[in-house]
């Protein structure tokens, strides 16, 4: 993978880019790419400037889509204001298209109670500090608030992924428990990147690898399609994506600034 800002400079990235305007797809993570991480996840927002800039993506360039390991239904409501934005939750386990319902996919839908029962059982079993979320189709637990307990709670997650046949997904200052399968960030690229000569993916944390490697891998099959790997940096877990990235920017305020200088080139 390309070195940040380097193995292409960023003008060129943005030239062909502009080169394939109409025909470029742009999808984002939320946590820490679109909105600055919070001690209570419920009170995250989209940072000043995101949503008028990922408006005017929209409107100019098309396809803009959301994906992220928040259910659809809090996507949709922090992106209300763009309804022809689709949102991808829970890693691409929900999708809500524009003007649709949001759908589940049929791997996952067993688990309902599985995870309802997990949540009951971490609020029950893991120490005073961490933060249980239900989401549904998957449980994460959140140790920002208590970072000694990140052993504890790493070792508790790994024993009932086992025991219940289900997968581990880290990040920052949490680890989630969710379906097995192959359902993931990666997998929602490859598929939503069809019909597409260009796709820019912005991620901050260790699950948005999967996305930089479908691109990657999308352009070792078709070499005319321009991968664009934005990495928003953060100093708890992305080191690894710096150092796949083809852009970095320091902030999720800075992720504006970005797309207007993108869309300034066309």
């Amino acid at each position: 993978m390309a070195a940040p800002d380097t193995a292409r400079s960023r003008e060129a990235i943005l030239q062909l880019t502009a080169e394939r305007a109409g025909h470029c797809a742009f999808f984002f993570d939320f946590d820490g790419t679109l909105a600055p991480i919070q001690e209570d996840p419920e009170t995250v927002h989209p940072a000043d400037g995101i949503v008028e800039a990922l408006g005017e993506l929209s409107r100019r360039l098309g396809k803009v889509v959301i994906v992220s390991a928040r259910p659809a239904g809090f996507l949709r409501e922090r992106f209300a204001d763009l309804p022809d934005v689709a949102v991808f939750g829970l890693y691409g386990l929900e999708v809500q298209r524009p003007g649709g319902l949001v759908e589940t996919d049929p791997s996952a839908a067993p688990f309902v109670q599985v995870m309802s029962d997990l949540a009951d059982r971490a609020r029950a079993e893991l120490p005073a500090g961490t933060r249980v979320e239900y989401k549904r189709l998957s449980v994460a637990v959140h140790y920002r608030n208590a970072p000694h307990l990140a052993p504890e709670v790493e070792q508790w997650a790994k024993e009932r992924a086992g025991e219940l046949g289900l997968r581990l997904q880290a990040g920052r200052m949490v680890v989630e428990l969710k379906p097995p399968g192959q359902r993931d960030k990666g997998s929602v690229l490859r598929e939503e990147t069809e019909g597409h000569s260009c796709a820019w993916y912005f991620g901050d944390d260790v699950a948005d690898l999967r996305a930089f490697d479908a691109l990657t891998a999308r352009e070792a099959a078709d070499p005319d399609f321009v991968g664009v790997r934005v990495a928003v940096a953060n100093a708890e877990s992305g080191h690894a994506l710096i150092e796949a990235a083809d852009i970095h920017v320091d902030a999720p305020e800075d992720v504006p600034a970005l797309l207007r200088t993108l869309l300034s080139q066309l």
